[in-house]
């Protein structure tokens, strides 16, 4: 007997073929889907290979792992959608002299919102996706929650802090009590051609890593509006920035300024077009303040309790106590000053046990 119908996000990359996989061998009903969300040449991308995320290579491979485990798959179009909520948001943001993480947009806004969707038109009652996450119902509280994976190296929580509850209630992430290495076993077990396939590394819909390039191509008028400015140490000019959506906090190379010392971007200044520039330690801040906020496995936080957060997808974590929060914000001031807290990125809040409790968008560090 099936345990259910489940839809199957399939990138034909090894981690959503297995996922695929293991649920087709535990009895579900699986319906493989590789959504389609951009193009390169519709969006202005550049192809630095032909086997990445939703190229021809990566559709076949994902039909090709249907086809041996004997589930229908589909490839289905997502890229206005894609357009709307995430090329529009990086494109917006970094105008802005802010740091987006795309991907955060992309799991929560197409990922599970339009998956969901076409989840529905199909008669599923679950998604899954090859993401190293657990998601448990706490009965306790009446929440699903998040959970980090068994594999600290490849887990992915820190960009799925933006599901909402009734997405977290039909989700799937099998491959969160498993380890990569694991993975790409399981992989060979089930003779799948993606076992020894390569983790992709860049923006999907920015290959070559030129996100300049490319964004001079998707809002030039834009750009040239903004045009250039004062870049400022301590409260003077010393040289001409060549746009801020070009910079980044933290950003050490190509500032072109030569001061006889390491020099890095402290600070971008939208309203008035400038950047400031400083020593390393001037980057170092303890508090940040964070919006748009998302409440997951719990559904407050209390200001003077304490937390682990993350301010980057490759950080570790570090103690911090709540200052205030409310619906939409939290202010944090960490145990230890942090290096580079960059507005638009994502901060991220577990408890001890690895649960995420609530995740936003960073508005400032100070």
């Amino acid at each position: 007997m099936s345990k259910g119908r489940v839809i199957v996000a399939m990138s034909g990359g090894v981690d959503s073929s297995v996922a695929a996989a293991l649920l087709h061998n535990d009895g579900y009903e699986v319906i493989g889907i590789t959504m389609k969300t951009w193009g390169f040449m519709e969006v202005g991308g550049a192809p630095k290979h032909e086997s990445g995320c939703c190229s021809l290579d990566a559709i076949y491979d994902a039909k090709n792992v249907a086809s041996i485990m004997g589930f229908p798959h589909y490839t289905v179009d997502f890229t206005k959608a894609f357009e709307d909520a995430v090329i529009d948001n990086f494109v917006d943001e970094y105008l802005h002299g802010r740091t987006p993480n795309p991907c955060v947009i992309c799991n929560r806004k197409i990922k599970w919102e339009e998956l969901l969707k076409k989840a529905d038109a199909l008669d599923a009652e679950f998604v899954a996706t090859g993401h190293y996450a657990n998601v448990e119902f706490n009965p306790q509280s009446g929440r699903y929650c998040l959970k980090n994976s068994k594999d600290n190296g490849k887990d992915q929580t820190y960009a799925l802090w933006g599901l909402t509850q009734e997405s977290l209630k039909r989700t799937i992430f099998p491959l969160g009590m498993y380890n990569k290495s694991e993975v790409r076993s399981l992989a060979q077990k089930f003779s799948l051609k993606t076992a020894s396939k390569p983790d992709s590394q860049e923006i999907c819909f920015v290959a070559d890593n030129n996100y300049e390039r490319f964004l001079r191509e998707k809002a030039p008028d834009v750009v040239n509006n903004i045009g250039k400015g004062d870049i400022l140490l301590n409260g003077k000019k010393i040289g001409e920035h060549r746009g801020i959506p070009f910079y980044t906090v933290g950003q050490r190379k190509g500032l072109g300024i030569a001061l006889g010392k390491p020099a890095y971007v402290t600070k971008i200044d939208y309203n008035n077009n400038t950047i400031e520039i400083g020593d390393k330690s001037d980057l170092m801040q303890q508090n940040l303040l964070a919006e748009d906020v998302n409440y997951v496995s719990m559904s407050n936080l209390r200001p003077g309790s304490t937390v682990i957060c993350k301010i980057r997808y490759s950080d570790k974590g570090s103690l911090a106590e709540v200052i205030s929060a409310g619906q939409n914000n939290f202010e944090l001031k960490f145990n230890t000053a942090k290096s580079a807290i960059t507005p638009g990125q994502s901060a991220v809040i577990y408890d001890e046990q690895g649960y995420v409790i609530a995740g936003g968008i960073i508005n400032k560090g100070f």
